[in-house]
């Protein structure tokens, strides 16, 4: 099996509705998403998938979160946590691969980021 993983950031703002303590305040981070593919194959050049491919892919997804409020995202409803930003960019990115002609199935895990210490990880369906 093979891994690849490509990285982008994003800045945004959000706040937790949901939420009992400082993160129900209007509050930035910087996030840094991790995308992780697995093939068990290579192409005619050797590569599970382009890593240009990927980084494209990965910036233009992240391109309307950057510089946002989250919570004015309906995507988000109302409550962006690192858990739903991490389905969301895994989703969009799934609709970008199936039009670039690259199988959905190739993207293994979504890392979101809000700290270098604070992760959240969404795994597709079929890789649970």
């Amino acid at each position: 099996m093979y891994q690849l993983r490509v990285e982008a950031d994003f800045s945004a703002a959000h706040f937790l509705s949901a939420y009992n303590g400082k993160c129900e305040r209007l509050h930035g981070h910087n996030y840094r998403v991790r995308l992780w593919i697995e093939s068990e194959t290579l192409n005619e050049g050797g590569m599970a998938a382009d890593f240009a491919l990927l980084k494209m892919l990965l910036k233009e997804t992240l391109a309307p979160l950057d510089h946002s409020s989250l919570n004015e995202l309906s995507e988000f409803d109302g409550n962006p946590s690192a858990e739903r930003i991490a389905r969301w960019i895994y989703e969009a990115l799934a609709a970008r691969f199936a039009a670039q002609g690259l199988a959905p199935a190739l993207i293994a895990a979504v890392d979101v980021f809000e700290s270098p210490s604070s992760m959240a990880r969404y795994l597709p369906p079929e890789r649970r």
